[in-house]
């Protein structure tokens, strides 16, 4: 007669290790060309703009009328000294450049900042409460559709004075609207969730819903349009200094740089194309973000 092997004896298959979620998100994003190479040049912008004090050549402010317009190194007339050349009033380029990343990324920052949390709180309040509180929320949005973006911050700048700090306040309260948008849709879809219905049958207050329950479950979303309009902001502060209603002299302003090189962008077209190569990458870069923080946390990539 066999004996039956005894449990302990019979091998168990091991299991295969179980990945953490953030293991999982870095491989996804690891795999997503796009948002490495936007990952990888916003990486350099950011880092070139926060040690632009320590990396700067020259003073971005000191003037040298005896040595405007030196062009570039590769130039048969450049030299080492100023390695991306002056501009009309002889102050370095390369380290006016690596000044006016800092103040683009802190527009674009704040004003994403400022519009994510007005569009935010407007898209909870109607996508949560919903009926009259959708009405008012969707009228507003409405009327905020009706009015051209450039050309409020346009009037709005003559009528105040450019400034950082206006052009900041004036894009922060115009570009919320597509948070609005989003967010509301993105409220409607989780308020009609279990764990929502849960913890409304718990007692649960309002805000603890919303800020624990609803938040955290429409901040991917959040994070694409974030990027979106950090982009557009950079973009609409570039035009509006361009057109001397924006960020005003001495600050370095890429669109600023832009501007003062026109006169010469015949002759010396290096003066406007070195700050619009600069202003494209860092714009390219925050969409190429965006897009694959899209492509990696939607449901299709996760599955």
């Amino acid at each position: 007669m066999t004996s039956l092997p005894s449990p302990a004896a019979v091998a168990t298959p091991a299991l295969p290790p179980v990945a953490s979620p953030l293991a999982i998100a870095l491989g996804r994003s690891l795999g997503h060309r796009g948002f490495v190479l936007g990952a990888a040049i916003l990486a350099v912008i950011v880092a070139a703009a926060l040690a632009a004090p320590l990396i700067a050549p020259h003073d971005p402010y000191a003037q040298d009328v005896a040595r405007r317009m030196v062009p570039p190194v590769w130039h048969a007339k450049g030299t080492w000294e100023h390695v991306l050349g002056t501009d009309k009033l002889g102050r370095d380029y390369l380290s006016r450049l690596l000044h006016g990343a800092r103040i683009s990324l802190l527009i674009g920052l704040s004003s994403a900042l400022i519009s994510g949390v007005i569009g935010t709180v407007l898209g909870v309040c109607a996508g949560y409460f919903g009926g009259r509180v959708d009405a008012v929320v969707s009228y507003v949005v409405t009327t905020r559709l009706a009015m051209p973006v450039v050309l409020v911050a346009l009037a709005v700048a003559a009528l105040v004075g450019g400034s950082l700090e206006v052009v900041i306040l004036v894009l922060g309260l115009l570009l919320w609207d597509r948070f609005a948008v989003v967010t509301r849709a993105a409220t409607q879809q989780v308020r009609s969730l279990d764990f929502v219905s849960a913890a409304v049958s718990a007692g649960f207050s309002t805000p603890r819903i919303v800020l624990q329950e609803i938040l955290p479950n429409i901040l991917n979303p959040l994070i694409v349009v974030a990027t979106l309009e950090m982009a557009h902001a950079i973009l609409l502060e570039a035009a509006l200094s361009f057109l001397g209603l924006g960020v005003q002299p001495p600050l370095p302003s890429w669109g600023l740089m832009i501007a003062e090189g026109k006169p010469y962008m015949f002759f010396s077209p290096w003066v406007i194309t070195i700050p619009g190569v600069a202003l494209l990458l860092l714009v390219l870069a925050i969409n190429l973000v965006g897009d694959g923080v899209r492509d990696v946390t939607a449901p299709e990539a996760r599955r």
